[in-house]
């Protein structure tokens, strides 16, 4: 199945509307919400891959497992002792930075589309549904997408991080195995 509907989209000449809000517009927020859904469930998959490929590297290569120890630096020269300090420093770095994109998020507001604050939303949507208001899930919506875009901004900054240690530690890798 594509990710991608292939059926040819038929041009409404006149919007519905529901409420005070154009049906065009709930769907594509509607789409937002479910394209920053995914982009959060993304983050962590590419999160897990570097931790799981920088995990199997520390394990495998005894080299790489050295830079770790006292002894390593006590018997070389000052260019494998700071490409030996770079690759641990790198590996960590990208380890942690790994690490952080999985971590929970907390963040000050939520929408009823959050299990956290059904609680707090389910009187609200029950209020909402008496009067068939259609609007309070139009802006439930766009609070859901504002909450998984900061959510999806904080976790790439992070896999960005994880990225750049994953290549400097195979940069410095090479480096360290051309000196050594």
């Amino acid at each position: 199945m594509s990710d991608f509907d292939t059926t040819p989209t038929e041009l409404i000449e006149t919007p519905i509307t529901i409420g005070d809000v154009n049906q065009e517009y709930f769907n594509h927020v509607k789409k937002i919400n479910d394209v920053f859904y995914d982009q959060v469930k993304i983050s962590d998959q590419k999160a897990a891959y570097i931790f799981t490929f920088m995990l199997a590297f520390l394990v495998t290569s005894s080299e790489v497992r050295n830079v770790f120890t006292i002894a390593r630096y006590l018997e070389r020269d000052i260019v494998v002792n700071g490409l030996s300090a770079m690759l641990a420093l790198a590996s960590t770095f990208s380890i942690l930075s790994a690490l952080l994109v999985v971590l929970p998020r907390h963040i000050k507001t939520s929408s009823s589309l959050f299990w956290g604050t059904w609680a707090h939303h389910r009187p609200l949507l029950e209020q909402a549904a008496e009067k068939a208001d259609i609007n309070y899930l139009f802006n439930e919506y766009m609070r859901n997408a504002d909450v998984l875009s900061l959510i999806c901004r904080q976790k790439y900054r992070f896999v960005s991080f994880a990225f750049r240690g994953l290549i400097a530690t195979v940069v410095i890798y090479v480096a360290l195995l051309i000196a050594g």
